[in-house]
Formats: structure tokens, sequence, C-alpha cells
């Protein structure tokens, strides 16, 4: 498995901003926030998908949610239209996937898997949800049932 790039790390850095930017407002009403979190790209690696080509798949932990993620490995790759929907292949099953812009210029495809991260004691906890998170999906499912 190669590393990202320093470039990768900043467009991440870039894409959880970007949800701080977009978000923090209105996620600081809502009774799940947790003013303990702050949004972070964790736990990203490649991913070569079948159609989208080469992808960096990892978890966005936000103060009131956990996504699992995927951008183009090339920063350049053009987005498609917003609400675009695609099925990210897994080891542990299919999961599908919205395209969702952040920012002016920042997307992702994206699933929500938590909505509701109230009781996380702190970022590192997070940190340690993500990396569960990212195990689960990229381990094949025993019980042969996948995904979403």
């Amino acid at each position: 498995m190669h590393a990202l790039t320093p470039e990768q790390y900043a467009r991440l850095r870039r894409l959880a901003d970007a949800w701080t930017h977009d978000h923090l407002r209105d996620a600081k009403a809502s009774p799940c926030f947790n003013p303990r979190l702050v949004a972070d790209a964790l736990c990203f690696q490649r991913h070569a998908d079948p159609l989208l080509g080469e992808q960096l798949i990892g978890a966005l932990v936000t103060p009131v949610s956990l996504w699992l993620v995927t951008v183009p490995a090339d920063e350049h790759d053009a987005p498609e239209e917003a609400g675009t929907r695609h099925w990210l292949t897994l080891p542990s099953g299919a999961y599908p996937l919205e395209r969702v812009l952040l920012g002016e210029r920042e997307w992702c495809r994206r699933r929500v898997l938590l909505e509701d991260l109230s009781d996380i004691a702190n970022r590192q906890a997070a940190s340690r949800l993500a990396q569960q998170l990212m195990e689960r999906v990229m381990i094949a499912d025993k019980d042969g049932e996948g995904g979403a």
C-alpha cells in the first residue's frame, strides 16, 4: 500500500475545514452536537474502484456524525453533479454513496454511518472509532451480508 502524498493530506484537511465552514454553526444547534470534537479526515488509504479509478477512502468525523468518504486520488478529477450516487464495493459489502459539495470547491462521496457522536469522550476516541470503521469496511464480512 502506498502512503498518501503531502498534497493528498492537505486536500483532506481542506475537506474537513470546508465541512466546518459550511456546517458548524448549524451543527451547534443539534442535540447531537459534541463540543469536544472537530471535523477531521482520518484513516484514509488508497482504493482502486472499478468505475471511478484510484480513490482515497476514509472517515470524516464531525462534531455530529461519522461519514465513510471517498475522493479521487487525483485532485484534478472533475466532480460530477451534487447528489450523484455511486455504489462503493469494499470487502465488507457494497455501500451507496452520494456526492456532496463542501464549500465552493471541495467535494466528496459519502455515506453517513453514525448521526450522533454526542457520547464520544474526546478526539482520541473519535480517532479510534474511525479506525474501527475502516477495519470493518476493509475486511470481508464473514456472514456474507455487507454494506448499507
